[in-house]
């Protein structure tokens, strides 16, 4: 099993850092990066800043790489989450990309825009105000807006016209919408937690989020990230520190963060 104690990395990777492939390393290397990277987000979090440090930057750009090769190596991952002594949310975070990639479809790089989310504690300030008016959770709303945009970062409109960084459909975003602006942030959160809120949620999660997107493999995924973000408080900070990564017709291409 991995020793978490003895290790600390040294500095943050640099973005093009290489990925140990031997399953005893690269869950080594992982565990270090995992620690190394929670630590850096508790400096991040008592420091009161707004932007996301560049070593958080760095470590959550390292993590999310080693995520990303996981979860395409099935028998890789199997031999290092069997050498984790905490495997459960990486097991749990595999499966959730996997979910989420059967449902993925290629789209040019032309096509894709980015841009930068709101603050991390503004954003979450928009999902306890959500919470307190309509009851639907906060973890599952910060959830949604991972999966849908990665918090505002993508920025365009998907295939069937879903626009925000909540991606309503316009009719629905005209009945659930509260007279916002589907493209502010706030608004959309606010309209999410409404139409969550009007499909069965609280009561019935899996319900409102298949109305919400009418597939269960998203739902799976959904409720798996917001599970992590309210067992772990530090993990929403380390997923809205990460990077955007896309699928083109030529394969996957990250679209924003450090060069």
């Amino acid at each position: 099993m991995v020793l978490l104690a003895f290790l600390a990395l040294a500095a943050p990777p640099p973005p093009g850092a290489p990925i140990p492939r031997e399953p005893a390393a690269l869950a080594q290397r992982y565990a270090a990066t995992t620690h190394d990277l929670g630590a850096a987000v508790d400096r991040w979090r008592d420091s009161g800043g707004k932007r996301v440090p560049k070593d958080v930057t760095l470590y959550a750009l390292y993590q999310q790489r080693i995520v990303i090769l996981l979860s395409e190596r099935r028998r890789l991952s199997k031999a290092v989450l069997a050498r984790l002594d905490h495997p459960r949310p990486l097991r749990n975070e595999l499966a959730a990309r996997r979910e989420l990639g059967r449902l993925s479809v290629p789209r040019p790089r032309s096509a894709l825009r980015t841009g930068p989310a709101e603050p991390a504690d503004q954003l979450r300030g928009h999902y306890l105000e959500a919470q307190r008016r309509f009851g639907v959770a906060w973890n599952v709303l910060a959830a949604v807006n991972y999966v849908e945009s990665a918090f505002n970062k993508l920025r365009n409109s998907s295939p069937d016209g879903a626009q925000g960084p909540m991606q309503f459909i316009p009719a629905t975003w005209r009945r659930y919408g509260l007279g916002g602006n589907v493209h502010d942030p706030h608004d959309a959160i606010l309209g999410a937690a409404n139409y969550l809120h009007a499909s069965g949620a609280p009561r019935n999660y899996r319900r409102a989020l298949h109305h919400y997107n009418p597939s269960w493999l998203y739902v799976d995924a959904v409720l798996r990230y917001a599970r992590r973000f309210r067992s772990d408080p530090g993990a929403y900070y380390v997923f809205y520190s990460r990077q955007v990564f896309v699928r083109t017709p030529r394969g996957l291409v990250r679209l924003t963060g450090p060069r």
